[in-house]
């Protein structure tokens, strides 16, 4: 017998805890007003929080779209072949080689911890609970209920805190001081630092982020907390800045940012950054002396672009330019003020080279 009410009696929090302390299994399918949510759980556990198949507005492809990690034309593609087969798209983000097993399970979990922070926070609506709707297929998460409702919980108050810091989305961000070379900096640290030129505000920043809403703003209160960033003026909302410019700065091609690279390198030479080339080989660790945020963001960026290519044609490109020309990445994110950047293929096609060398 199906399990239902209204959420002014039990809460979201309540009932998913009943669900796991009993150990059940099926669907959990949430309304209020005009959104609806699912929760599918599995023996006490969250497998996810999406329908299986693939819609438009699935939740996994928003979220792998926002941070940056399946293009709009991976979404065309992606849409295409589900309209034709029919397949659930955790099942062709895994055949097609978009992500990895392990990669996959990880955006899951980030991706149902972003949903469960958003009905945690339901207090009206109504609920039903069906047994008898079972998750189709194999499921590539089994998230902890009780870990995942004090993550939810964790996050909705340190939300209260990111409000209250910015209750001004038209700040101007800029970088106020560069991390020490040896600073263990966290990769949605990373990320931001690329991005914040103080030129754009904290909702464009929080935009242009390859990271969940909260997860920006987590890595931007952490960035404020260490005083590596502050707060530089404030643009007049009635001042528009063109889409062009927004689009460059989601892609990681803001000037000031190249410019702060620059400034970067020169101090990283003054505590004893080694000359010669780098080697960074595909699925390798940034190689040693390259401990300074921007320049390994941009190895990176360009090391991730390369495996987006293999995994679109089975192999990787004869030369960077290619690259570019596919649009998978922008000529200006392989240009790094100071170094020549060598690309090499091996014979094979599945491996390749790239040679850091130091200008002269």
């Amino acid at each position: 017998m199906a399990l239902q009410g209204n959420l002014c009696d039990f809460s979201v929090t309540e009932i998913l805890q009943l669900l796991g302390t009993q150990k059940k299994s099926g669907c959990l399918m949430l309304e209020w007003n005009t959104e609806r949510a699912v929760v599918y759980i599995l023996e006490g556990r969250i497998i996810s929080t999406r329908r299986p198949g693939m819609g438009p507005d699935d939740p996994l492809l928003r979220f792998l779209i926002k941070i940056h990690r399946i293009s709009d034309e991976q979404r065309r593609g992606l849409l295409s072949i589900h309209k034709e087969s029919g397949r659930d798209l955790e099942d062709l983000l895994l055949t097609g080689r978009y992500l990895e097993a392990d990669e996959l399970r990880g955006y899951l979990e980030r991706q149902i911890l972003n949903d469960l922070m958003r009905l945690v926070r339901w207090e009206n609506g109504g609920y039903r609970f069906d047994p008898k709707a079972k998750w189709e297929g194999t499921p590539h998460l089994r998230l902890s209920m009780e870990g995942g409702l004090i993550e939810a919980a964790r996050r909705v108050d340190e939300q209260k805190r990111f409000v209250t810091r910015f209750k001004d989305p038209h700040e101007l961000l800029g970088v106020r001081d560069l991390p020490d070379p040896d600073e263990p900096l966290m990769e949605e640290e990373k990320e931001l630092f690329g991005i914040i030129d103080g030129q754009h505000t904290v909702a464009e920043v929080v935009e242009a982020a390859p990271l969940s809403e909260y997860e920006a703003y987590e890595a931007l209160f952490r960035l404020l907390e260490a005083q590596w960033i502050e707060a530089v003026g404030r643009r007049d909302p009635g001042i528009r800045v063109a889409p062009s410019a927004v689009r460059e700065l989601r892609r990681g091609r803001s000037p000031f940012a190249v410019q702060m690279a620059v400034g970067a390198l020169v101090l990283l030479v003054a505590v004893g950054l080694q000359l010669g080339a780098r080697m960074v080989r595909s699925g390798g660790s940034t190689a040693p002396g390259m401990a300074d945020v921007f320049v390994a963001s941009q190895i990176r960026q360009v090391r991730s672009a390369l495996d987006l290519f293999h995994r679109e044609n089975g192999t990787y490109p004869r030369d960077l330019e290619s690259l570019v020309n596919d649009d998978w990445i922008g000529a200006d994110q392989m240009r790094i003020s100071g170094y020549r950047l060598n690309y090499r293929l091996q014979r094979d096609g599945q491996q390749y080279q790239l040679e850091l060398e130091l200008e002269r």
